[in-house]
């Protein structure tokens, strides 16, 4: 099977992501999803890794679906269609549901569940040029396993419009509606260039204290305000004032020093 991605982590404990079919726009098929859920498999799992970069070779970040695997799926029978979303599905919350912070870099178009993509990281930058389209309906499709990601990312109203109308928009419709965090200007200098600061934040904050807020904010996110919420929010600074983690972060505060976790980065980083 040829390699479709990339995927490194550096001196820093930055995983790169890498996207790597450029002949074909990084459209994705059963061997890409399935390469890209073992490295973010390998991703959660490693003791060095603190923060996920996603990126793509070439000119695009991806154009969606490849032309021949969508091809396949319409030979596909009503449970094997089943199955074969179902692998596309797992991607979007393994990425969506990934411990470690992830910033999404966004060169050129991302066209159907590449928005998806987008979508499901917690941060995202692209490029000016960049763009953005929901294309599904265009081939009598529906966005289906990325809709939660994308509406939740987008709010109900734009993905109404963008879904039912599949129109193209550009990066700066995507920043206005919450898909983005910030868009390049065209003297700006490249994607990894551009999202050095965001890196150098979440690699001063602790490790353990940036998953659990990610599992605080999904939490949260979808609980009502009750007492069941105090209660639980309560239970979770409690657990981590007491971990490790904690006693060290409130130790170094106090003492007035940096914590374990920003000295250990090489070339003097804070």
């Amino acid at each position: 099977m040829s390699s479709y991605v990339d995927f490194s982590i550096d001196e820093r404990g930055i995983a790169w992501l890498t996207m790597n079919r450029p002949d074909v726009h990084n459209a994705f098929d059963d061997h890409m999803i399935a390469q890209l859920r073992a490295a973010l498999k390998q991703a959660s799992d490693s003791q060095e890794a603190r923060v996920l970069v996603l990126q793509a070779n070439g000119k695009n970040f991806s154009a969606g679906a490849d032309l021949n695997w969508m091809r396949s799926m319409a030979e596909k029978n009503f449970d094997e269609n089943v199955t074969d979303a179902g692998e596309l599905g797992a991607l979007m919350w393994e990425l969506d549901h990934l411990r470690l912070p992830t910033i999404a870099l966004v060169n050129g178009a991302a066209f159907g569940g590449a928005v998806g993509l987008v979508a499901c990281c917690d941060m995202a930058i692209a490029t000016a040029r960049s763009s953005f389209c929901l294309s599904e309906v265009k081939i009598g499709l529906i966005p289906a396993v990325i809709s939660p990601y994308v509406v939740r990312a987008l709010g109900e109203p734009a993905a109404r419009r963008y879904m039912l109308t599949a129109e193209r928009f550009s990066a700066h419709t995507a920043l206005q509606h919450g898909l983005l965090d910030h868009v390049l200007s065209d003297d700006d200098l490249e994607l990894q260039s551009a999202a050095e600061p965001l890196i150098t934040a979440l690699l001063n904050n602790g490790p353990a204290a940036l998953e659990a807020c990610k599992s605080l904010i999904a939490y949260v996110s979808q609980h009502p305000l009750d007492a069941d919420m105090v209660k639980e929010t309560a239970r979770r600074i409690a657990q981590i004032r007491v971990s490790d983690e904690g006693q060290e972060g409130l130790s170094a505060f106090l003492e007035k020093r940096q914590p374990a976790w920003q000295s250990k980065q090489p070339h003097g980083k804070q």
